[in-house]
């Protein structure tokens, strides 16, 4: 009986060690993807430097991604091209940087949020600035790419 009981604790310390090393692994993996999404906003904040707003938005782009400009929802890539296709501003600068990266459990879905700064000059000459808070969402593609599917 002693033995049985003996094996028991060991079987329990082993379990709960197990399981301990489950829970940090989960927490590397978070971090992992965390960074993944980290270096996907990087990469797109360069392209748009050195790209383009549009070229950048496109290729971050998820085919059924969604952005919201000026309260108004424009759906898919086909729809984002045109948006930023009839947009007649010059000189354009956009920054932003995430103050805030989560990714779902299941590791397939992210969002992110920081402050955004942007410039440009219109028609007239005239240049337009804005600053505020941006919110994107993000969904891992099947070749592991992050895209996003809201801005």
């Amino acid at each position: 009986m002693k033995t049985v009981k003996s094996y028991s604790i060991v079987l329990l310390a082993i379990l709960i060690f197990l399981h301990g090393c489950k829970i940090k692994t989960d927490e590397d993996r978070m971090e992992l993807l965390k960074k993944e999404v980290t270096k996907t906003e990087q990469n797109f904040a360069e392209l748009v430097k050195k790209e383009g707003v549009k070229k950048a938005f496109l290729q971050f782009a998820s085919d059924d991604a969604v952005l919201n400009r000026d309260n108004t929802i424009i759906k898919g890539k086909d729809a984002i091209k045109a948006y930023f296709e009839s947009q007649i501003l010059q000189n354009v600068t956009l920054d932003w940087k995430p103050d805030f990266v989560d990714v779902s459990l299941a590791g397939d879905l992210s969002y992110t949020y920081g402050k955004y700064s942007f410039s440009g000059t219109d028609q007239n000459g005239e240049k337009i600035t804005s600053e505020g808070n941006f919110h994107t969402v993000w969904k891992r593609q099947k070749d592991g790419s992050w895209k996003y599917v809201w801005d």
